[in-house]
């Protein structure tokens, strides 16, 4: 078998495990649209185990968590460990036109889905104008 060896992947690698502890949160991007009445949260999280993830909202702070393991790894050698383990964190500050009664969310294929409905005061409307009659604003001019 031939391996091939390149010192800057290397020393990326080597430099990025140095600065990432095991035990701080691991990325976690995040799409987010809205869609008429709604707000669309979608992120990436391969691997978790489905039973640490966890979502709340405290006011308007929506918290989203979760845990991935490690391989179950006792008296290997290992050649390269790029899957770490640890945390996932993500905070969003939502607003206060959120209906957080009725978030939702699905977790398929390694992706988490949240959906954020808008509630009934937050949704645009449209404004009816009062246009008075000619006639009574020109014989309000006149008697003045």
């Amino acid at each position: 078998m031939a391996l091939t060896f390149d010192p800057f992947t290397e020393l990326e690698r080597v430099a990025t495990g140095m600065l990432q502890a095991r035990t701080a949160p691991r990325a976690m991007p995040v799409d987010l649209y809205r869609d008429q009445d709604r707000y669309f949260l979608t992120a990436d999280m391969p691997g978790i185990d489905p039973g640490s993830l966890d979502i709340d909202v405290d006011g308007q702070l929506l918290t989203i968590r979760a845990y991935r393991s490690g391989a179950n790894s006792q008296g290997v050698k290992w050649l390269t460990q790029e899957r770490a383990e640890g945390a996932y964190l993500r905070q969003f500050s939502i607003g206060e036109g959120i209906d957080t009664e009725n978030i939702s969310a699905t977790y398929k294929d390694g992706v988490l889905s949240v959906i954020l409905p808008l509630n009934a005061k937050a949704k645009p409307r449209k404004i009816e104008v009062a246009m008075p009659s000619t006639e009574a604003a020109e014989g309000k001019s006149i008697t003045a």
